[in-house]
């Protein structure tokens, strides 16, 4: 299989939200996160797609920042495979294409949250050199 990396804009916004759609967990509608992707755009925010040929099959998106504990960062955020193409090594690739593109960037660290029991992709991340820094909490207001 041949995979390509690219960025996806405001104009792919519905693409990007029936991906991250399937990824949902609490299934917020497709009319918020469409709403959401509008406003993540207008910030330090951008999304990778990963296409087979020209078939979208995951999205990643990227959130940068300067943090005190770890300089210029970006977030890796929402990123999602196609469930039948896990485990083909798409991921690896990506974050292969990722380290070279955020070297370019002068970005410094990665970082990202992931479900508890997503415990399939606790072993990817550890294998991608990423450790556990703390907990990632959240209150609705």
């Amino acid at each position: 299989m041949n995979f390509d990396f690219k960025f996806l804009t405001i104009e792919h916004i519905d693409l990007i939200v029936d991906m991250v759609f399937t990824l949902d967990h609490e299934k917020i509608s497709k009319s918020v996160l469409r709403k959401r992707f509008k406003e993540m755009f207008t910030q330090n925010y951008e999304c990778v797609g990963i296409y087979n040929n020209t078939n979208l099959v995951g999205v990643c998106g990227l959130w940068y920042m300067t943090r005190h504990y770890s300089g210029k960062s970006v977030e890796i955020d929402h990123f999602i495979i196609n469930e039948d193409l896990r485990g083909n090594g798409i991921g690896k690739k990506l974050f292969t294409w990722l380290n070279n593109y955020l070297k370019t960037k002068d970005v410094e660290t990665m970082e990202l949250n992931t479900y508890t029991g997503n415990t399939a992709s606790h072993k990817f991340y550890y294998n991608e050199g990423f450790k556990i820094l703390g907990f990632h909490f959240l209150k609705t207001l």
